[in-house]
């Protein structure tokens, strides 16, 4: 195996930082949009077809990343796709226009999975064995909270006019001056990434079906919980602090469900987290908006236990992986994210006319529940296993995992996984 590079923590500091503005604009425009839309009474379906957008746009992000990378490289490309995210935002500051503003998000999506597959490779070049597992984590979490800092300024600042888009472009042009300025080497050329599904099923299916299962959730909830609130003409503050809410329940469900998962087998810990998503979104349906702060806490649970899905299968599939399978398993992985991350919010979109604006709960529920019978069948046709060990890494759904698919010099799983 090639030498690791000798950096330390703090010669990572310009892409964390970059992405964390990025995410401060992402989360302002994640309740920018639905706010906006439903304030002026657009078409019901368009708020769903912007998330399904972003989806549809994060899965060519995923096929056309990788050559572009190897064709300019991954610091000429984050530039490119942060102009992407200006360009998508200022298509918004434009005015309300419902077609535009879906275009709009199908780009914002192409350009971040490029973000984060250009952030998370470089970072995995860059950091050595004993504190890879902490850098990703620190990543994750960075970037998570920033989302929820992004929706929590968006309640403070007008929602009428473009300010909300304009300080999207604002923070996105930040974002490109850490990387610019960066002194850290460009990782080399990617490899080919390869998706290989039968590969990926022998491996672990729980693995396989639970990272198509947490594309779906995560997109449905964290995509429609925002629709929801401002379709019940919550106020805009009130909305800002529902999703701010929720990116903390990533932090308090999935840290010690994920401990849990080092000590039993995960299967287990994955059939407690769906059963966790189920009750929270049955919860959800009878919490009413004029309890509030008890519909907060509510669906800061569902986003946490949605998003451990993602974290915990992530981790089962590379508890069983063979290190030759590692770059392949990684990248169907993401392509299966994105494909059902795309079909879930298109099915909830097409179906919210006929069944209500709480059909994303149901659906949510429906994918926990369908994933939680196959865990539990599987769990009969094959013997609990042993505790994986400290392997658990905090992870989520909203950024794919794509750490290794442009990183040669990784020939075997990190070892906090």
């Amino acid at each position: 195996m090639p030498s690791q590079p000798t950096t330390s923590p703090a010669s990572i500091a310009s892409i964390v930082l970059s992405m964390s503005c990025v995410a401060i604009g992402n989360g302002m425009m994640l309740a920018y949009v639905p706010f906006s839309l439903a304030r002026v009474g657009a078409p019901p379906w368009t708020a769903g077809a912007a998330v399904t957008a972003i989806a549809f746009g994060g899965l060519l992000g995923c096929v056309i990343g990788g050559p572009l990378i190897r064709r300019v490289g991954h610091a000429r490309l984050f530039s490119c796709s942060m102009a992407l995210v200006i360009l998508s935002a200022l298509l918004i500051a434009l005015g309300v226009n419902p077609i535009l503003w879906v275009v709009a998000r199908g780009i914002y999506g192409c350009s971040g999975n490029m973000n984060f597959i250009i952030a998370q490779s470089w970072l995995n070049h860059a950091a050595s064995n004993d504190w890879r597992g902490k850098a990703m984590s620190g990543f994750y979490m960075t970037y998570v909270i920033g989302l929820g800092a992004g929706a929590w300024l968006f309640g403070q600042i007008p929602a009428e006019g473009n300010l909300a888009p304009l300080a999207t472009i604002f923070f996105t042009a930040l974002a490109i001056l850490p990387i610019g300025l960066t002194r850290l080497p460009n990782p080399p050329p990617p490899q080919n990434v390869s998706v290989d599904i039968p590969m990926a099923w022998r491996n672990s299916p729980v693995a396989l079906i639970g990272v198509l299962a947490a594309g779906g959730l995560s997109m449905v909830v964290q995509g429609f919980a925002p629709i929801y609130a401002a379709g019940n003409q919550i106020p805009q503050q009130d909305v800002a602090l529902l999703m701010f809410v929720m990116q903390f329940g990533l932090l308090f469900i999935q840290y010690p469900l994920g401990a849990l998962s080092d000590r039993i087998d995960r299967r287990y810990v994955l059939l407690i987290t769906c059963m966790l998503i189920c009750g929270a979104g049955i919860a959800a349906l009878f919490v009413t908006f004029a309890s509030l702060a008890l519909l907060m806490l509510v669906f800061a649970i569902f986003a946490g236990a949605v998003e451990t899905v993602y974290s915990i299968a992530n981790a089962h599939a590379n508890d069983r992986a063979d290190p030759a399978d590692f770059v392949p398993l990684a990248s169907t992985l993401l392509v299966a994210w994105s494909v059902a991350a795309t079909a879930v919010p298109l099915a909830v979109t097409a179906l919210t006319p006929v069944f209500g604006d709480q059909t994303f709960i149901y659906a949510a529920m429906a994918v926990a529940a369908a994933y939680a019978l196959f865990v539990a069948i599987r769990l009969r046709e094959r013997a609990a296993e042993p505790a994986a060990g400290e392997g658990f890494e905090l992870m989520s759904a909203q950024i794919p995992n794509a750490s290794t698919l442009c990183d040669p010099m990784l020939e075997e799983p990190p070892q906090t996984r």
